[in-house]
């Protein structure tokens, strides 16, 4: 055996003829897989997303053990999305109506809706160039036309640095480089799609003929939209309760 393969088995532990781990990792473990593979199924559930320019052994691990990763996600109702050109990946809920909420979703005020758009607008203009990356203050001036009459210039730039935070903080989507400059993730090009951007631009083009102000209502401007991606959902589990009575 090489010393190349030698380093692989170190880091994956003893596997047999099926890929799975011959031994436990603790004793009474049942688990069947590597110590590797299951810390990779473990990032990819505590979110948001993997990079794996950032993760590099994670990231071999999951492209080397995809099939039996892919099934034990599916087992918690999650579906596993990678985008190897850019080499990020995450994961979601299950394409299915019937099945339960896994992946907690969050709320996007309108602010935060449009520097979304923004931020993959600019990401996919600058597709081939490398690492993108944005300033505060022209992201900031961009968005600055959504700024409505009962908003004053103050409570106005608040609410971009909340959506600005909110992209690093929470999202993720931004990764600082500088006091005011971050790099957009590729992930974005992934959790927006072709129709949430027609969506959003529709909504946009008609709050502009109409002149109408967005969600001035709320006290948060919550636009009723959400993104998905993140770890998994904390809540309780929403299925139908177990009856009462049953036999003892």
């Amino acid at each position: 055996m090489t010393n190349g393969e030698n380093a692989t088995t170190s880091v994956l532990g003893e596997r047999n003829d099926d890929g799975l781990a011959d031994s436990g990792l603790w004793e009474g473990d049942a688990g069947t897989l590597p110590d590797a593979t299951r810390r990779a199924i473990l990032r990819l559930v505590r979110g948001p997303y993997l990079a794996g320019a950032r993760e590099r052994q994670v990231w071999s691990v999951l492209l080397s053990d995809e099939a039996v990763i892919r099934s034990r996600l599916a087992d918690m109702f999650l579906d596993l999305v990678i985008d190897r050109d850019h080499e990020v990946a995450f994961v979601r809920n299950a394409p299915s109506d019937s099945a339960p909420r896994a992946v907690r979703a969050e709320a996007l005020t309108f602010l935060d809706t449009a520097m979304l758009l923004v931020l993959r607008q600019t990401l996919l203009s600058e597709d081939g160039a490398g690492r993108v990356i944005v300033g505060r203050s022209e992201l900031f001036e961009q968005l600055a036309v959504f700024r409505t009459p009962d908003r004053d210039e103050k409570d106005f730039q608040s609410r971009l640095n909340s959506s600005w935070h909110k992209m690093q903080n929470k999202l993720r989507v931004l990764h600082a480089v500088g006091e005011d400059r971050a790099e957009i993730s590729p992930v974005l090009r992934l959790i927006v799609d072709a129709d949430q951007v027609r969506a959003i631009t529709a909504e946009y083009d008609r709050l502009a003929r109409e002149g109408a102000p967005p969600n001035t209502d709320g006290a948060d401007d919550v636009d009723g939209r959400f993104v998905t991606l993140g770890s998994l959902d904390d809540r309780e589990d929403d299925s139908e309760p177990a009856e009462e009575g049953g036999d003892e």
